[in-house]
Order: C-alpha cells, then sequence, then structure tokens
C-alpha cells in the first residue's frame, strides 16, 4: 500500500503552563477535552519552550532556529521576510499550509498600547506571513473577545464577535471538516496551525460564560508565597485564568471532533506564566512556571497512546518533528539537556530583568547571566518546585 503523508495539525496556545491541565494533575484546572486528548497522545512531560516570550518563542516554533539567530532578537522585531518555515518546507513536499489565529511575528507599531485595537486590527501584510498558503489572523492586541481578523479571504480587518478561542477554533474547523474545501481539500495532505491567545491576561476578561471561580477557592502550590498581596493577586489572576483555559478547552474540543483519527495533532503553548511562584508574574523567568509547556501528540508515527515521555524535547524541534511525521517516519529525542534562554529584556511590567540563557534536562536545570556567571540551578529531580536553588538569587 503506497504511503500516504497524514494532515497534521498544530494547536498552539499562550501563557498555558505544562501544570495547568486536568490530566497534569492540577485540581483547579477544569480541561476534559485536553484529558481525553492525553489519553491518546505521547504527553511530553518535560517539554519546554525555547524562550519564554512570545515573539521568540513563535520564530523558534516556526523555524526550528533560536533567536537571535533567527532574527528575532528584540519583542518588537518582526520574522524576517522570507524565512525559511515549517509552511514552506511542507509546502515543498506538497502540503496545503493554512494558519489561524494569532501570528505576534510581524512588525509592531512602538508607540501602540499593546493591549486594544491597534494592535489587534494592525495589517499584516502577505509577504510576512510566514509562507503559509492561506493566512486568516490577527497580529496580536489581546482581545479575547470579538477578534480582529484579516488576511487571504478577508483583504482588511474585520470584527468577528464571540469568544475568541470560539472563533478561530470554528473557522478552522469549517475548513478542516469540509472535504470541498478550497483551503484544506483538494486531495493533498494538509498542515494547519490554529493559534489561540488565551489563556493570556487580561484575565478578567469574559470567559464565553465560563464563570470565574472565587479567589479564595483557588489551591495554590506552596511555592507561592503566603499571607500578603502576592497570595491575594495571584489569586485574583487564577480565578481568571482557569476560566480561560475551560473556555478554552471546550473551543479545542469542538475542533478536535471534526478532525480524523489519521490527523496528526499537536497541542501546546508558546510559554506558561509565574502567577506569583517564587513571588514572580508574568513570564521570561527561568522557572518551571514560565518555561515548561504543555506537548501531546496524538497520532505521529511511533508515538504510543497514552504514554509518557521525560525526554528533553523543545517547542524548537517541533519543525523536525514534523517533517519526520509527513515522511511516515518517528522522531526520536537524542539529547539530554534543551537550551532555554531569554534573548533580551523586554521592558514591560512585571517581566524578567535580565538576559539570561541556560540548559533544562528533566532532572536538572542551569542557568547562567549574559556574562556566563551561574544564576540559578536546580535539581529538579528532589526539588519539582524549585524552593531549593543552588546558585541563589
Amino acid at each position: 500500500m503506497a504511503f500516504r503523508a497524514p494532515n497534521i495539525l498544530w494547536i498552539v496556545t499562550t501563557q498555558w503552563r505544562a501544570q495547568a491541565t486536568g490530566y497534569a494533575g492540577d485540581v483547579n484546572a477544569r480541561t476534559p477535552h485536553l484529558d481525553a486528548l492525553a489519553a491518546r497522545a505521547l504527553n511530553y512531560t518535560q517539554a519546554v519552550t525555547p524562550h519564554p516570550f512570545g515573539p521568540f518563542a513563535r520564530a523558534a516554533l516556526f523555524t526550528g532556529v533560536p533567536s537571535p539567530e533567527n532574527g528575532v532578537r528584540d519583542y518588537y522585531d518582526p520574522l524576517p521576510a522570507g524565512a525559511r518555515t515549517i509552511a514552506g518546507m511542507l509546502g515543498e513536499r506538497g502540503y496545503a499550509t493554512a494558519f489561524f489565529g494569532k501570528w505576534h511575528l510581524a512588525r509592531r507599531d512602538l508607540a501602540a498600547p499593546l493591549v486594544g485595537e491597534a494592535h489587534a486590527r494592525m495589517f499584516v501584510p502577505p509577504e510576512a506571513r510566514g509562507g503559509f498558503d492561506f493566512w486568516e489572523g490577527f497580529e496580536s492586541g489581546f482581545l479575547l473577545n470579538d477578534p480582529w481578523l484579516h488576511g487571504s479571504r478577508l483583504p482588511e480587518p474585520v470584527q468577528i464577535h464571540g469568544y475568541q478561542s470560539d472563533v478561530v477554533c470554528d473557522r478552522a474547523r469549517a475548513e478542516i471538516s469540509n472535504p470541498q474545501s478550497a483551503i484544506l481539500g483538494l486531495h493533498r495532505p494538509w498542515f494547519a496551525v490554529v493559534s489561540l491567545e488565551s489563556p493570556h491576561p487580561p484575565y478578567d476578561a469574559p470567559a464565553a460564560g465560563v464563570a470565574a471561580r472565587q479567589p479564595e477557592e483557588i489551591v495554590l502550590p506552596t511555592n507561592v508565597p503566603r499571607g500578603g498581596e502576592v497570595e491575594a493577586r495571584a489569586r485574583r489572576e487564577l480565578a481568571g485564568y482557569y476560566a480561560h483555559i475551560e473556555a478554552t478547552d471546550r473551543a479545542i474540543g469542538r475542533l478536535l471532533a471534526a478532525v480524523t483519527e489519521d490527523t496528526v495533532v499537536v497541542f501546546t503553548s508558546v510559554h506558561g506564566d509565574m502567577h506569583g511562584a517564587h513571588g514572580l508574574f508574568r513570564k521570561g523567568w527561568p522557572h518551571e512556571e514560565s518555561v515548561r509547556v504543555p506537548l501531546l501528540v496524538r497520532g505521529a508515527p511511533g508515538s504510543i497512546p497514552g504514554d509518557r515521555t521525560r525526554d528533553a524535547v523543545s517547542l524548537i524541534d517541533l519543525p523536525a518533528m514534523t517533517l519526520a511525521w509527513a515522511e511516515g517516519r518517528a522522531w526520536r529525542c537524542e539529547r539530554e539537556h534543551a537550551a532555554i534562554s531569554m534573548p533580551s529584556v523586554v521592558a514591560l511590567p512585571h517581566q524578567c530583568d535580565r538576559v539570561w540563557h541556560g540548559r533544562r534536562s528533566a532532572t536538572g536545570k542551569a542557568i547562567f547571566n549574559a556574562d556566563g556567571l551561574p544564576w540559578l540551578e536546580f535539581d529538579l529531580a528532589n526539588d519539582p518546585l524549585e524552593m531549593n536553588n543552588r546558585a541563589g538569587l
């Protein structure tokens, strides 16, 4: 029987840390659809982002090249036009390629507010869309409701009413489930990326009817300091965070219901969020809450349904993994450590205040300052919450 290249779907979220799922044991997280996916997927329990900040991580995710080598050195740097991405690599192999949702890799207005319509309505020109055959999305803006979409069939930004995860997933689902689709039909294998902003702040935004928990109901890990503003803020944020997780899990569930069992499905996030762990908030930090991400792979060659692996895999590996699947090959992690780094300081409130680089395995993590001097070192095998570090802040 002749080999037929599989359809491949990436579902990429934002700020969804690895710990925040039901299948990972988080009692706050209501994720029945992802839990069901995890039961049929290979679960990379120690997966990390190469850079715990959006544009750097996305550039590495699409190119397989770390920042700044991929051209994204600073938060506002765009992915260079003509960059070789996974869309182009698969296109060369006969795939139809499509992108839906948040891009966050185009040139942005440094003077415009990060949150709001200015960035949500910003036009991404065709040459800046990563080489996808079809592209429909938005640059950023963090509008978790009523997003503005534009692209291949929407020449100007159009506001679509509804919860963002619902809107993006439903529009992607309409094409994936339509055998006559001019985007993903036509008897070619397809590769699609569904990119969602949720559960990114603002955490108090409406979450498609899912009510936020009461802050006092949130079960906090022991590495969140108790009795002060850090605890109070963590509880307030997490109450909304878990509402957006539940609403987005529901949207992802409807999308997955339209995907055939022979489609390779990937679920991940570009980075996490500290949420008060070690007294810190937001991302860019080298701690587990910021750098460790969920990574499920269902239906890939060689994957075992429901299996868990502690391989030192990184999102930067996804292009190579995907190319292997497209050729009918299993992909194997062949290293003991994954590189992680923060290539530049992002001058936004509460983010990491320094450039750093390091390496992480399933059992340990070493972090160095820009000058090469040690900053943090952890024994993750015996101290998974990083309560004791050997280098010191």
